[in-house]
């Protein structure tokens, strides 16, 4: 398939899922967006067209398309804007940024401070949870064969492979999902920089809908996106933000984050293995049980900081939250032993 065939086709697509959208906006200024967003995308699809040398096709949605666009229609546009940006549909950051009839950035400068010091409330966030599925898993594994009465060697073994198994599943989950991320926001942002190079006037008038729709004078709109668009670089920067609503900042390795999901879990679901390094028996098990608690404590009043609650109250929740699991996988554990035994 060339290259125009493509860069019709996906304009033609991009302007059926438009008018979905704009349905489902109805009487709303985003309304309003979209449909001229599909009227762009029209235009851009006839360039494409007579660059291959032939008259525009009438478009006929595959399978795939009309999926989204159910979805879609079923659960809102806000709620399936990660599936739409990767159906290259623009204008969804319309549902991240600033809400129609507030004012949007007034400058390029504007625009890239906004998006600066994002990644590092994420990422701690990530780790702080990655730390308690470890806890309260391995507890509630070690808790459970505990239960059993199979031996202590078989609680420190249960607990040595729950560690390794669930880090690794960690690991390999956050790869699979960040890779695919990844390779997202590449081809999408490709497919901007092809456009941005055929057709920028085009692009500009996209990008000038955008602000207008957010509330920026027409005039104010149209200046700064033909100014954003002078600049190459930061043309396809602001483009991807605004139009895709993708941030290219939003690039992480995917190795990292395996590895820092790996470490984050081994190192929750290490705690409760700690006593069983300096005791046997019952008194490793009720030290993994103290050690456990007082990590998962520390946990919740973390926590609090991205719930702006009390310490106290959301250490407490994640106590009895973990006291929960473990209890529950414990009395199962029992069960399971009386049975088998």
């Amino acid at each position: 398939m060339t290259q125009e065939h493509t860069g019709w086709l996906d304009e033609l697509r991009s302007a059926y899922l438009y008018r979905v959208i704009a349905e489902c906006e109805r009487g709303t200024p985003r309304e309003t967006l979209f449909r001229s967003l599909a009227t762009e995308a029209e235009v851009q699809a006839k360039i494409w067209a007579e660059k291959a040398g032939m008259p525009l096709p009438v478009y006929r949605p595959d399978l795939r398309t009309r999926i989204v666009a159910g979805l879609a229609r079923a659960h809102g546009p806000r709620a399936m804007r990660a599936v739409l940006a990767a159906m290259k549909v623009r204008g969804l950051s319309i549902y991240t940024h600033a809400a129609p009839g507030h004012p949007a950035p007034t400058s390029i400068d504007g625009m890239e401070s906004r998006h600066r010091g994002m990644g590092v409330g994420g990422n701690l966030r990530a780790a702080v949870f990655g730390i308690n599925d470890g806890l309260v898993s391995n507890m509630s594994l070690i808790l459970g064969v505990a239960g059993a009465d199979v031996g202590a060697s078989a609680i420190l073994l249960s607990g040595i492979a729950g560690l390794l198994a669930g880090a690794f599943s960690m690991a390999a989950g956050e790869y699979v999902s960040v890779r695919s991320q990844r390779e997202m926001y590449e081809h999408q942002i490709g497919l901007e920089r092809n456009e941005l190079a055929e057709y920028p006037a085009e692009e500009a008038e996209e990008l000038a809908l955008i602000y207008a729709a957010r509330g920026m004078p027409k005039d104010q709109a149209i200046e700064l996106a033909r100014r954003t668009i002078a600049d190459p670089e930061k043309a396809l920067d602001t483009l991807s933000r605004e139009e895709l609503g993708l941030n290219p900042d939003d690039l992480g390795s995917p190795w990292g984050a395996a590895s820092s999901s790996f470490v984050s879990f081994a190192i929750g679901a290490g705690v409760p293995l700690v006593p069983f390094a300096f005791a046997s028996g019952d008194k490793a098990l009720l030290g993994a049980v103290a050690f456990t608690g007082v990590a998962l404590f520390a946990i919740g009043a973390v926590i609090s900081l991205f719930t702006g609650r009390s310490a106290h109250r959301d250490g407490l929740r994640m106590l009895g939250i973990g006291a929960a699991a473990g209890g529950i996988t414990y009395l199962v554990g029992k069960l399971m032993g009386v049975v088998i035994n």
